[in-house]
């Protein structure tokens, strides 16, 4: 991680994006406890790290990042993300979309409402995506 990536890392912990990487942690957790949720908890940890450091990284289809259709890609993927838009990605997505809007009111809070924004568009249609270094 390049020391920018790494201080942009540190000031988005500090001015909030805690929170929202705690809200995708806790988003997890209740899809695990669920039994039938697994599936998609892991995949909210996964995010719930790169929502804690967002800088330095990117998500990325895992079709196009491997080169081949896997099982989250295909139709399942889509009925996997249908599901879980339902359940969980509108409301991770709003609370990054109001963050957003709460950041990009200051000059020094633009890049970071940029990361919530991409955040979330990842909330509302993750399965099949990678995190890789950018």
């Amino acid at each position: 991680m390049s020391p920018v990536s790494f201080m942009l890392n540190v000031l988005w912990v500090v001015l909030g994006g805690f929170w929202m990487a705690l809200g995708w942690a806790i988003a997890a957790v209740i899809m695990a406890i669920t039994i039938i949720g697994i599936p998609w908890a892991r995949g909210a940890w996964n995010i719930a790290i790169y929502t804690l450091f967002p800088f330095g990284q990117k998500a990325v289809s895992r079709e196009i990042y491997i080169g081949e259709r896997d099982f989250g890609t295909g139709i399942f993927g889509f009925i996997g993300n249908l599901i879980w838009l339902i359940l969980a990605g509108w409301w991770l997505a709003l609370g990054h979309l109001i963050t957003a809007l709460l950041l990009a009111i200051t000059i020094i809070g633009i890049p970071f409402a940029w990361a919530h924004l991409k955040l979330g568009a990842i909330a509302l249609w993750p399965i099949g995506k990678t995190i890789v270094p950018a």
